[in-house]
């Protein structure tokens, strides 16, 4: 029988789940695109080399705020738009060898904001090493 795969992450002496970014878009630009916010949630999950497994996005009338997420074999990238606030609340947890951070540069390039606020969590931390 073959072993099983851990999917855990081993960064900085620590072990854990994956990473978990919170991320908060200010003065953002195509908060009603929900075409193009999925293209650029996919770009985003491509540079994470994440795999998508599948999609879901929902247009809010008549305001035009856009919800959705992106189901990754590694987990998950979600978002929520407020275009009268042109604000944005995306979140993006991946395990295994992605890396949630090469995703960011997708996410400026499409949504230009005035600023992009960035937390990082490490989800399910088992031991640090000595």
């Amino acid at each position: 029988m073959a072993e099983a795969r851990d999917y855990f992450s081993e960064r900085d002496g620590a072990r854990y789940a994956g990473l978990h970014l919170l991320v908060d878009l200010w003065d953002a630009q195509h908060l009603d695109d929900a075409v193009g916010i999925e293209a650029a949630l996919r770009d985003a999950a491509l540079a994470a080399r994440a795999t998508v497994l599948q999609a879901r996005f929902h247009t809010f009338s008549p305001q035009g705020g856009v919800t959705g997420v992106l189901l990754l074999a590694e987990s998950h990238i979600s978002i929520h738009t407020w275009p009268e606030r042109r604000f944005a609340a995306i979140d993006l947890f991946m395990c295994a060898d992605c890396d949630p951070r090469d995703g960011l540069p997708a996410l400026q390039q499409f949504f230009q904001p005035g600023r992009m606020d960035v937390q990082e969590m490490r989800r399910g931390v088992l031991a640090l090493s000595r």
